[in-house]
């Protein structure tokens, strides 16, 4: 089938190459691209974060994750395994998503940061977003397909000339689709110089400040925020300064770091990942978005079920 994916954040990208691998004749268009999408804010640690309902979410991030875990033993993906720990304030039980991890240990006792009761002790895939959608980027354009800045107005627009359309445009659905359950989650973020940290550290105790140290290959990712229904992309200075002495509590290198970039991204919430066809009178669209702060976590296993959703309509 001629396939068009709309949207070229690593859930468009993941999409677009799967279809591509199935044999459909697919073309990508996105009103963003690279840098300016979401996912290239992201801290992209493997983690199911505002992603809900938990039995699908539960299906595709096992398969992201068996992904990106074979994808890690090549550099020029981004992708790396990371040991890290998560703290809490008060006991917690084990994730829901425990059994895709497949060793989760927990913290307690001396092993604590002082105001901390108990603690996760994990490995999961973390991944560098400007190597890995440069990487994606590249294994569609080497089966030729094209990826092309435009912005579409309608889902009709989405479906000229072409047999279906996938809809991976994130926050972007409010207008091309019509969806009113989306609503910004506005999540601001520092990048520095690697500091020679290699595990990553996370704090969510308090919903809105989130606290993650995140390193990647040669820069590390300071958070953060969830801000509800904000979506202001401009940098805002006290947030920064707040988001950075938050770190350095957790990981006092932080504070002597050198500051490469301030970003903001916004994340697209709602109350459930949408993920079905729906059949217009100018043809069928797959949606698949929503993903609220679990696009990379979920985006290889959500790409699976694009596909078979797409073949079906044969």
């Amino acid at each position: 089938m001629r396939v068009r994916v709309v949207g070229a954040g690593v859930v468009g990208l993941t999409s677009a190459l799967r279809l591509a691998e199935a044999g459909h004749r697919v073309e990508v268009v996105a009103a963003e691209l690279g840098e300016g999408t979401t996912s290239s804010v992201a801290a992209a640690l493997w983690y199911p974060y505002r992603a809900t309902p938990t039995a699908q979410v539960s299906r595709w991030l096992t398969t992201s994750y068996a992904v990106l875990d074979a994808l890690a033993g090549d550099p020029s993906t981004g992708v790396r395994l990371r040991s890290g720990r998560e703290f809490f304030r008060e006991p917690v039980p084990d994730p829901w998503w425990r059994s895709t991890v497949p060793s989760l240990g927990r913290i307690t006792g001396d092993q604590l940061p002082a105001g901390y009761l108990d603690g996760y002790q994990l490995t999961v895939p973390v991944v560098d977003m400007a190597l890995h959608l440069g990487w994606l980027a590249a294994r569609l354009r080497k089966t030729g397909i094209d990826i092309r800045a435009r912005r579409l107005a309608d889902l009709p627009a989405a479906l000229a000339g072409v047999d279906a359309a996938v809809n991976c445009t994130g926050l972007g659905a409010r207008e091309l689709a019509g969806d009113g359950e989306l609503s910004p989650v506005r999540g601001q973020v520092i990048v520095v110089e690697q500091f020679g940290l290699s595990e990553w550290l996370l704090d969510q105790n308090d919903p809105e400040r989130l606290t993650y140290v995140v390193p990647r290959g040669e820069t590390v990712i300071l958070g953060g925020t969830s801000e509800e229904g904000d979506a202001d992309r401009e940098v805002r200075p006290a947030t920064a300064e707040a988001i950075l002495a938050r770190c350095a509590a957790l990981v006092p290198g932080a504070a002597g770091a050198r500051i490469v970039s301030h970003r903001v991204g916004l994340r697209p919430a709602r109350p459930a990942v949408r993920l079905e066809t729906e059949l217009l009178a100018d043809g069928p669209v797959v949606h698949c978005y929503g993903h609220g702060g679990a696009g990379v976590t979920l985006a290889y296993g959500c790409a699976e079920e694009v596909v078979q959703l797409v073949s079906q309509l044969n």
